[in-house]
């Protein structure tokens, strides 16, 4: 006797993700997610704040140039910056970008006031806690001060690093 031939045909395909694998890789995304942001917004800040260090210390050698070339020290930062049109002179001494004598550069705002002997420079964050924690003080000195926190630093604030 001849034995009947079943075939049975066991092969599944299967196309795409169940929804619980779905899930689970979109759980994951998120909690890497939860971890990654908050220290990319801390990095950024820590930048923002080295950045402002560093261009209050270009400020400072600027005013040097602006000090020997016109015996005083400029009193605004628009004295500083480039000119509208023509050659630099006192009033626009082409020493320093644009968008830093306008005021703002890396989120924070850049103050410079003349005094009698020198001048003043504030540095404080556009959004305090967002694009830094931390203002900056500085004046003809050179010594350049910060504040943690959402008050302006001042000439009484702790020197930088100390």
């Amino acid at each position: 006797m001849i034995a009947p031939k079943f075939r049975v045909n066991r092969q599944i395909t299967r196309r795409g993700f169940t929804l619980m694998e779905l899930m689970i890789v979109v759980a994951i995304i998120l909690i890497i997610l939860l971890i990654a942001v908050p220290k990319y917004n801390n990095a950024i800040m820590q930048a923002n704040e080295v950045a402002a260090i560093r261009m209050v210390g270009s400020i400072h050698t600027t005013q040097a140039q602006y000090q020997s070339q016109f015996g005083k020290y400029a009193v605004t930062l628009q004295e500083l910056g480039p000119p509208p049109s023509g050659n630099p002179g006192p009033a626009a001494a082409d020493l320093l970008p644009g968008d830093l004598a306008k005021g703002k550069k890396s989120g924070y705002n850049f103050q410079m006031q003349g005094t009698p002997g020198g001048y003043t420079l504030s540095v404080t964050p556009e959004n305090y806690n967002s694009s830094g924690r931390r203002s900056f003080y500085s004046d003809q000195s050179m010594v350049i001060r910060e504040n943690w926190g959402p008050e302006p630093a001042t000439a009484a604030s702790k020197e930088v690093g100390n």
